[in-house]
């Protein structure tokens, strides 16, 4: 079965179902359809977690069903596409890390697309953390940082393009290239890289702390350090050191995650979407449960607000991947100056 094949039964399906309660007309879009949002992830990873949190919240608000569409592949790439290609009608949203979107084009994974490309709205902010299996050897991140070094470890990820894969190249980074024995094995999403590791299939995992902390509180994996200059401290799990501990130097910044809508849309699809945004979204007790639960921060924003958020870190990964030598296409070429360190 084809991606569009997929996204439409999966609309079908939602029409079937039923309608979502009638709203007051106090929107100035009234979608007379179910509206699909593309994670393109696997389910259970933190994309899907926090998109399934928030696909509630809209459809009360919006009066129609929302569909979260589970399209993987090519670390996010291929659902990412399939939501750019869709037609601009306000019907098609795709859901991402800020960080995964920023880097699509300078990877040479998606042709010609930059963050401009998108209707920006923000919810959490995420953090990788550096867990290992319980059975292994290490014990806290100095000794797995050695076998990163003298050794082998395997590490599992969502790849290159995921949080995971970007953190450990981050780690290759600040330890100069050193960390020769760090061996990535990817997987379709954030959930089955962490389920590999809890199960011993891999020795490490680098994904996003919401990923883990079931696992963590499990007792299946054992958190070494998180990419935070603060400890992570969640309820049911002993504080993780950060890792400014161990690589004082180590560059920390929040990775936002959010729904986008591409551009080219209705205008009134945008102005509702933002007032959605604004009435609903802002002081969600169910965005802030899911946070406080899982390790991430709540910080919503939408439109020119979450763009001025974004920025730092669309142009802190773009240029990242060019001292990397990851990169494909020059980070100018979506408007980004490596150089001054700013969007042109």
């Amino acid at each position: 079965m084809t991606a569009p094949q997929s996204i439409a039964i999966a609309a079908m399906m939602a029409v079937l179902a039923g309608p979502v309660a009638a709203q007051d007309s106090e929107y100035s879009w009234q979608p007379d359809r179910p509206i699909n949002i593309i994670v393109p992830w696997s389910a259970g990873g933190s994309t899907d977690q926090v998109t399934r949190v928030i696909a509630p919240i809209l459809e009360e608000a919006l009066g129609t069903e929302i569909v979260v569409v589970n399209q993987p592949g090519a670390s996010g790439s291929t659902g990412t596409k399939a939501a750019l290609d869709a037609p601009r009608d306000g019907y098609t949203w795709t859901a991402n890390a800020i960080a995964n979107n920023a880097t699509y084009t300078v990877t040479g994974l998606i042709d010609d697309t930059s963050i401009e490309d998108y209707r920006i709205y923000l919810h959490v902010a995420n953090v990788p953390l550096v867990s290992v299996n319980v059975n292994t050897e290490y014990q806290d991140f100095p000794s797995l940082l050695d076998a990163m070094k003298n050794g082998e470890v395997t590490v599992g990820t969502a790849g290159v393009n995921s949080s995971g894969g970007m953190a450990l190249a981050a780690l290759r980074q600040e330890a100069d290239g050193e960390l020769a024995g760090a061996r990535m094995i990817t997987y379709d999403g954030g959930n089955p890289a962490v389920i590999a590791a809890a199960s011993g299939e891999v020795d490490a995992t680098t994904q996003l702390a919401v990923e883990q902390t079931e696992m963590i509180r499990a007792g299946r994996l054992r958190s070494l350090t998180v990419f935070s200059d603060t400890p992570l401290e969640v309820e049911g799990i002993d504080p993780v050191p950060p890792i400014t501990d161990f690589m004082p130097d180590f560059h920390v910044a929040k990775d936002y995650f959010g729904v986008f809508i591409p551009k080219g849309a209705p205008e009134e699809v945008y102005e509702t979407v933002d007032q959605v945004w604004k009435d609903h979204v802002m002081n969600a007790p169910e965005l802030q449960e899911y946070a406080n639960d899982r390790g991430a921060i709540f910080d919503p924003s939408y439109g020119e607000d979450a763009l001025a958020k974004a920025m730092p870190v669309v142009i802190a990964e773009a240029c990242a991947r060019v001292e990397r030598g990851e990169a494909v296409v020059d980070p100018s070429e979506i408007g980004i100056d490596c150089e001054t360190g700013a969007a042109e």
